[in-house]
């Protein structure tokens, strides 16, 4: 604990770079620093908003937050930091399809265990798997995996027993049973034989109801 005391309040001198016409300026700063607030005093040292100010240290963009998590940089004497101001957006028109396209994007919940989110960041950052991929991976339940791995598990067994054919079907039955779902109380089937009394839903079509348009004049 006194050593990482002794880091934080270890003061460095470092040099600003503004993209720009202004000259460059030194700050002093302690070497160890959260990014939020070294943008912070950045930003009140040159004067510029906070908001568009983008941080490049030694050829790397710096970001104040990922996956949740408040991140810090260790500064060195003499470290050469260029601050650069993030261009306005242009403005959207009503045929925009950027929104549709953040829509897509599969974002892991704030409220994930810390190995998910390590997991989505070595996915995602290097591995660099699509996002309709990552979404299929944290959607399915630990339960769902199991299965999964049971299934290509037994394949070859089936494949080698010349049951291969048998063991897609037996596969495809089950999908279909195991998603049928249940019935509330009160809740009409969508088959008229499954219902009390065999009562039809409305809009059925069977030859009482050709019947009656013939007769209404309605063909």
């Amino acid at each position: 604990m006194g050593m990482e005391e002794q880091d934080s309040e270890k003061k460095v001198e470092i040099v600003l770079k503004t993209i720009g016409p202004a000259r460059p300026s030194r700050l002093l700063l302690p070497s160890s620093i959260k990014v939020r607030d070294l943008r912070r005093l950045v930003a009140e040292n040159v004067n510029l908003p906070i908001e568009n100010l983008s941080l490049i240290l030694r050829g790397c963009a710096l970001c104040d937050m990922k996956n949740g998590d408040e991140l810090s940089v260790q500064l060195n004497d003499g470290d050469s930091l260029i601050v650069a101001v993030k261009p306005k957006p242009p403005v959207k028109d009503e045929y925009d399809n950027d929104d549709d396209d953040e829509d897509l994007k599969f974002r892991l919940p704030h409220s994930s265990s810390r190995w998910k989110k390590w997991l989505y960041t070595f996915l995602h950052d290097n591995l660099k798997l699509p996002d309709v991929v990552l979404m299929v991976i944290f959607t399915l339940s630990l339960k769902a995996w199991l299965l999964i791995t049971l299934w290509f598990i037994l394949a070859p067994v089936a494949h080698r027993w010349d049951l291969g054919p048998l063991y897609i079907l037996a596969t495809g039955f089950c999908l279909i049973l195991f998603n049928l779902g249940k019935r509330q109380a009160g809740d009409i089937s969508a088959y008229s034989i499954f219902n009390e009394d065999f009562r039809e839903l409305p809009g059925t079509l069977n030859a009482d109801r050709l019947d009656r348009d013939i007769r209404a004049g309605q063909f």
